[in-house]
């Protein structure tokens, strides 16, 4: 598995240590303000916690507790709710007057504060019971204005995505850390796309005819099954541009705000015939002829 060969907070700067949940000493731990440095460091600490927790499972192997939501193919593990339950405990302890979203939650926490957390405790859950090292763990904070600080974090590879609004945003990997600015490519024919199929049969089979008219007009296109990492990934110029119909508010949330602070524009894919509402990431000088290709109900 990519990234094996080391313990994990010596590949990711400060991570908490597993074992022992992060700032939460004592009964009455101190309680993080509202600036967005100290909303990021808190955003960054829930997605390492709960990365470290994951990859102790992926690494074990056979995983329990499997079963369906909206199709037989849409999966949900013991290890999504194990996730979600423990970001949802930290946040809880240390703001506890913020709202919460998660995907596995099975609604919205309402808050006082003006703040809403959004998180996918393990987006990419196929590819995790498959022993397959692409999956990840995201959480944004959010405000009127939409996403304020977010994270994403690869256990498997020791990567951590992260950006505050108005910022750029930083990779933290075992190579350091640095500033994403993507490439920002300017020709359809060399672009590398990302994108996701939806569960639904019927979805598919017309994002199949999307994926026909793109093929013979871009560089190549890979569907790597975790939406949150193909952001962040796009972000960091692993990808030219992303478009995925059937996303949801805790796949995009920390991911978007990712994209922005690297030079990408972020757009709406409006609802087709047999087409969900969708997103498209990507430079912009590539939006328009994407879009012609990929909202094209023809």
């Amino acid at each position: 598995m990519s990234g094996a060969g080391g313990p994990l907070e010596e590949r990711v700067g400060s991570e908490p240590e597993r074992g022992s949940e992060p700032e939460l000493v004592g009964s009455e731990p101190e309680r993080v303000g509202s600036e967005p440095a100290e909303l990021l460091k808190l955003a960054r600490d829930a997605a390492l916690w709960a990365g470290g927790l994951l990859l102790e499972r992926f690494q074990e192997g056979e995983q329990r507790g499997v079963t369906s939501k909206s199709t037989p193919t849409d999966l949900v593990s013991e290890a999504d709710l194990a996730s979600e339950r423990a970001i949802r405990e930290m946040l809880g302890k240390l703001r506890p007057h913020d709202g919460f979203l998660g995907e596995e939650g099975g609604g919205e926490e309402h808050g006082s504060s003006g703040l809403r957390w959004v998180v996918d405790p393990l987006d990419g859950t196929v590819n995790f019971l498959f022993g397959i090292p692409q999956w990840c763990v995201s959480v944004a904070v959010q405000d009127e204005r939409g996403s304020l600080a977010g994270a994403i974090h690869d256990p498997c590879r020791g990567e951590l995505f992260t950006a505050v609004r108005g910022e750029p945003p930083a990779l933290e990997g075992p190579r350091g850390k640095r500033t994403l600015v993507s490439p920002l490519r300017e020709d359809l024919a060399t672009a590398m796309l990302a994108t996701g199929l939806a569960y639904d049969a019927r979805v598919r089979a017309a994002q199949a005819k999307v994926l026909t008219r793109l093929i013979p007009r871009v560089r190549d296109i890979r569907r790597f099954g975790s939406a949150a990492l193909d952001l962040a990934w796009t972000a960091a110029g692993r990808c030219d541009a992303y478009f995925e119909r059937t996303v949801k508010p805790w796949d995009i949330a920390a991911g978007t705000l990712i994209c922005e602070g690297a030079g990408l524009e972020v757009v709406e894919l409006p609802e087709r015939e047999d087409l969900p509402w969708g997103i498209l990431v990507a430079p912009p000088a590539l939006c328009a002829p994407l879009l012609n290709l990929v909202d094209n109900p023809a």
